[in-house]
């Protein structure tokens, strides 16, 4: 019987090319022209997961972008995984930031390039190819069961109705997730928690149309200016975010996940000079590694308005838009945050402009317990597969479905992902390690190995 590493060894190259098939596709979940795409690569993945050795492989409608849903039922089983992962991707602008081509697999000696690359083609293809390795050498010992979808990166709108609609059909007694991050290539580690989300749109209106501003300006407000002057106000100079009642739910962090914290290997003039920086800030009172991943923050995605062609144009423009988001802790209900952030921008608005704030999506926090049966089968995997023992931390991202999934199904997730800060996700170039990628599909191999014996 072949072992996985020479498993691994003789097929390395084929997977490549299977993935650059996934990666040419451009599954852009944000951009409407792109529907066809995803329908595209919705029905590949479909193909690559019969070849991989499932029973059955579908494309299922969704109101949204279909859903890829494929199973394989092992003889006597008595555990069964599903595996979620997502087939869309960001866009890749700006292009001209792209040292190859995004959506051409480029591969060098230790990084596979492209979007998707990580996020989540990439890590996707690790489970799928464990999942190969244990077909092919009959070594599966759980029912397996996938569910991919297209939305992820705009929020996952169609998948809590699908999930409802067909929560028989995706019974588990666990979720494997491979769609988050390590603290690096040397230092494994599994996400235990996730930050929630909740995200809006402003915008700001004044006048009924643009002004001249040498008539008007310094007589009526500039919608641009003011909304401005809003956003500054939700954040103190202590990195307090000041909406009224917003840290009701927010527990503390409990004094030994501090210290487990504290011991987490972590630069921080590295860290700043990964990401060009000369400074940190935020939340007073907390580490860095505590503020971007179990206290809330808030951020301005985006903002504009008026003007911004070539050249001058003396305006008072009539009206100013943002986008902003709060990251969100556990026992944080996103709703309800949301409307406290409308609530407060609504009481702090001068009357000179009117308001009409668009709640665009949300979610919940995550939190799994590290004495669950299934987080100790990963823990196991990883310590083969890494040779070292990761380490449990929760990350600042979200992924909001999680919290959902267990919502419906009443079953905790593991969140075991491959990836790296320096992958460059939703950013240009992005990039993933081959020498995790292969260790990635060790990992999950042994984690099928031990968790079918619990």
């Amino acid at each position: 019987m072949t072992n996985i590493r020479q498993y691994i060894a003789d097929n390395e190259n084929r997977f490549y090319k299977e993935l650059d098939s996934l990666i040419r596709i451009p599954s852009i979940s944000a951009k409407p022209e792109h529907k066809a795409d995803m329908q595209r690569c919705a029905e590949h993945w479909c193909k690559l997961l019969m070849e991989a050795g499932a029973d059955h492989a579908e494309v299922m409608p969704t109101d949204g972008n279909p859903i890829v849903f494929a199973e394989k039922k092992v003889l006597d089983a008595t555990k069964t995984v599903l595996v979620y992962a997502h087939y869309d991707v960001m866009p890749a602008e700006p292009m001209e930031a792209w040292r190859t081509n995004p959506f051409e697999l480029t591969i060098d000696n230790e990084h596979l390039w492209g979007r998707g690359a990580d996020d989540d083609k990439g890590q996707s293809f690790i489970q799928v190819k464990a999942f190969e390795f244990l077909v092919k050498n009959n070594l599966l010992a759980c029912n397996v069961k996938f569910i991919f979808e297209g939305e992820e990166e705009i929020g996952s709108p169609s998948l809590e109705n699908f999930c409802k609609q067909y929560a028989g059909l995706l019974k588990s007694d666990i979720i494997l997730v491979s769609d988050t991050s390590m603290l690096g290539a040397d230092i494994p580690s599994l996400t235990t928690g996730l930050r929630g989300l909740a995200y809006w749109q402003i915008e700001a209106t004044g006048p009924n149309r643009d002004l001249h501003s040498g008539h008007f300006g310094g007589a009526v407000a500039n919608p641009i200016n003011e909304l401005c002057k809003l956003l500054a106000k939700v954040v103190d100079e202590n990195g307090h975010i000041t909406i009224p009642h917003f840290y009701d739910d927010v527990l503390p962090i409990p004094t030994e996940e501090r210290a487990m914290i504290a011991q987490i290997p972590f630069n921080e003039k590295q860290y700043m000079q990964t990401i060009g920086v000369d400074a940190l800030q935020g939340e007073a009172g907390y580490s860095t590694l505590e503020r971007n991943s179990c206290r809330p923050s808030f951020d301005i995605c985006g903002i504009w308005g008026g003007y911004t062609g070539e050249g001058s144009k003396t305006i008072l423009p009539s009206t100013a838009y943002a986008k902003v988001s709060c990251r969100l802790v556990a026992n944080q209900q996103h709703e309800h945050i949301s409307q406290l952030f409308i609530d407060y921008m609504q009481s702090i608005a001068p009357k000179s402009i009117k308001l009409n704030i668009t709640p665009l999506h949300g979610g919940q926090g995550y939190v799994c317990p590290i004495d669950l049966p299934a987080y100790k089968a990963a823990t196991q995997a990883f310590e083969k597969a890494f040779g070292k023992k990761p380490l449990a931390v929760r990350r600042g991202g979200s992924i909001p479905i999680i919290s959902t999934f267990e919502q419906i199904f009443g079953v905790k997730t593991i969140l075991m992902g491959f990836g790296l800060e320096a992958d460059a996700i939703h950013s240009p170039n992005e990039n993933f390690s081959r020498k995790i990628f292969r260790c990635g599909i060790e990992a999950v191999v042994e984690f099928y190995n031990v968790f079918s014996k619990m």
